[in-house]
């Protein structure tokens, strides 16, 4: 997938940077893509700071991405800190977006760090335009259908997960490499049977999982590396041990559109 920021003249790194960022530079396709510099061009959207979007944020934060906007209106409760591990015991009662974008600064100091509350439809559509890529890490369908709608409006690439009880899924939507588009309607056209961690229970490493797959989807796509979940569908059963990926389809374009 073409990294959205392609056409971005690349700022060479700086020597502070080349020492936090050695190791992933000693990787080849990362190194021959540009796509460390790449990252720290591009601006991310995590829209929701629990137990998915904690280990998006923490990655994508220690990987360099430029900028992380943090959107969560929710405070920190105890029932939270068996899976949300940025966060700890002082912290209930504490907003969950102003605490993460702590603990990402202090992973790394140049990554600039924006947040916000609860997004109503003007304000995540306004937003949804202005940076690279959105994570989906909210745990509801309401939530999960207005992001969707948001991304297919402005045309932009989606990282989208779940987790509840002991399974987990992946995938990103939005424009495709291949001219296709894919949303989150035509994979879920209604949420019948979908339960949230609260309704279902969870156990603490399945988000975890799930979200750091999350954050390297991110990362290949804004570094333009390997290739994306875009057109897969991955699940994952963490009990068994067993994972499925399920190629989608995107719907026929509509004639004359």
């Amino acid at each position: 997938m073409t990294p959205p920021d392609a056409a971005r003249p690349a700022e060479p790194l700086s020597r502070a940077e080349l020492r936090r960022y050695a190791r992933p530079l000693m990787v080849p396709e990362w190194l021959d893509a540009g796509a460390q510099e790449r990252v720290r061009a591009a601006s991310v959207l995590v829209v929701g700071a629990g137990g998915l979007g904690g280990p998006v944020i923490a990655g994508l934060a220690g990987a360099g991405v430029g900028e992380l906007v943090i959107a969560d209106g929710d405070t920190v409760d105890v029932s939270n800190l068996h899976r949300q591990l940025l966060y700890a015991t002082p912290d209930v009662g504490r907003g969950k977006a102003a605490v993460a974008a702590a603990r990402a600064q202090a992973i790394n100091p140049f990554v600039r760090v924006r947040t916000l509350g609860f997004l109503d439809g003007p304000a995540l559509a306004g937003l949804v335009g202005q940076v690279d890529v959105v994570v989906d890490a909210t745990d509801n369908f309401e939530a999960r259908y207005a992001v969707a709608d948001a991304c297919m409006a402005a045309n932009r690439v989606w990282v989208w997960g779940a987790a509840a009880g002991t399974t987990g899924m992946l995938s990103v939507f939005g424009p495709g490499p291949d001219g296709g588009r894919l949303g989150l309607r035509d994979l879920f056209p209604t949420p019948d049977g979908a339960e949230s961690c609260a309704e279902a229970g969870v156990l603490g490493p399945v988000p975890n999982v799930v979200g750091h797959l999350m954050a390297l989807e991110v990362l290949k796509v804004l570094g333009g590396v390997g290739r994306s979940a875009w057109g897969e569908l991955w699940t994952w059963d963490a009990l068994a041990g067993r994972e499925r990926r399920l190629r989608l389809r995107a719907p026929a374009a509509t004639p004359g559109a």
